[in-house]
């Protein structure tokens, strides 16, 4: 008798175990969480003590540059995961590093007030860029390396010479602190982002003013330029992203619909699309003239913290704090593949080949995915 009510016992926990798993797995596809595929990492890129604020591929996708709050930031290996160096200078979290467009320099932003250049293959800081007043959100090269720019909470924006560091020109009119800017893909402009619910454009050369972009109801968190230079996309915290003339600054189209904050925008390669990433964990594609919704892809847990087009803009990525990057068929609006990342997600970018993944997470750890799967190569 005993043995037969343990047999029962034991079927009757197998059951309650099965139950239990498929109420799981039903809460996983519901919440978003379940991989299409069970993806490894390619690479980890382990050895920061905190965690990461993002991860960059240098040009030839042959590196990576991460920035910790750890104080330091690193160059890898993509092929082996090895460290190639570790930045250390900084007297504060790095916000942001970026390679220079040779590949042979990295610029790194700190919450120390100041931006470093420093060299690839020695890993030595060759400029130290110091005149903010503030902590530094992100600074990077110009187009031709010849120049960075920094992007302060002391409410300016910088413009350096990269070669001896001497400063070129202070962009000041933003009443609020500056959480970023980049240059224009000729280098003549730069447009700043700012918490004072505007975005600017600027002279790169002589700091001067040449625009405002005004109509955004709370802080703008990005602003960028498209491929070709014409338009400019901004990301704010009012649940809406805009399209502008990078020329005039006239409005193009508001991009409603999102029903929390929007955290991160970006124009697809040929200047045709832009996607959104909110904190109401969708992201969206839309028409980058009309501002027309074409797609809505849903199924993320947490706030979307980053997005990006593939290079040949096939393809897009989100990455969100419900520790998943999610890529979408930029078509289709299929999911292609969810990945189960461990961490919060903070950054995702496409290598420049397009055939890996690199995420930057809050455990510290950076991690390379191989996405170059048959059902999803694609074609230039």
């Amino acid at each position: 008798m005993f043995q037969q009510n343990r047999a029962c016992w034991g079927r009757s926990a197998l059951r309650v175990a099965a139950v239990t798993a498929m109420i799981a797995v039903g809460a996983a596809r519901e919440a978003g969480s379940e991989p299409v595929s069970g993806p490894t990492p390619e690479v980890v890129l382990k050895g920061h003590t905190a965690d990461l604020a993002s991860a960059a591929f240098s040009p030839d996708g042959a590196k990576v540059v991460t920035a910790g709050s750890d104080k330091t930031a690193r160059i890898w290996d993509v092929q082996t995961g090895a460290t190639l160096a570790v930045l250390t200078g900084h007297g504060e979290a790095v916000r942001s590093a970026r390679f220079s467009p040779d590949g042979q320099r990295v610029v790194t932003a700190s919450r120390d007030g100041t931006a470093k250049i420093w060299d690839v293959s020695t890993g030595k800081a060759l400029q130290t860029l110091a005149g903010h007043k503030g902590m530094l959100e992100h600074a990077t090269f110009s187009p031709d390396g010849a120049l960075v720019v920094t992007a302060s909470r002391d409410k300016t924006a910088m413009v350096w010479d990269a070669k001896d560091g001497a400063g070129v020109a202070k962009l000041e009119g933003h009443k609020s602190p500056v959480m970023y800017a980049t240059f224009s893909p000729d280098g003549k402009r730069i447009v700043t982002a700012s918490s004072d619910k505007t975005a600017r454009i600027w002279d790169a050369a002589s700091g001067k003013p040449q625009a405002t972009l005004a109509g955004h109801k709370r802080m703008v968190l990005k602003a960028t330029f498209s491929p070709d230079g014409t338009k400019i996309v901004t990301a704010g915290s009012d649940e809406s992203a805009r399209i502008w003339n990078a020329e005039t600054g006239a409005l193009i189209a508001a991009l409603t619909g999102h029903e929390r904050g929007v955290r991160d925008a970006d124009l697809s390669p040929d200047g045709t699309r832009v996607i959104t990433g909110s904190s109401d964990r969708t992201a969206r594609i839309w028409d980058a003239q009309s501002g027309a919704l074409l797609l809505t892809l849903p199924g993320h847990g947490r706030p979307i913290t980053d997005v990006a087009f593939s290079p040949y803009g096939k393809r897009v990525v989100s990455g969100a704090h419900d520790k998943h990057a999610r890529i979408w068929d930029a078509e289709t609006g299929e999911l292609l593949l969810n990945i189960a990342n461990g961490s919060e997600v903070q950054t995702s970018e496409f290598s420049p080949d397009g055939k890996r993944l690199l995420t930057a997470a809050f455990d510290g750890i950076a991690r390379i995915w191989n996405v170059d799967k048959p059902a999803m190569v694609e074609n230039k």
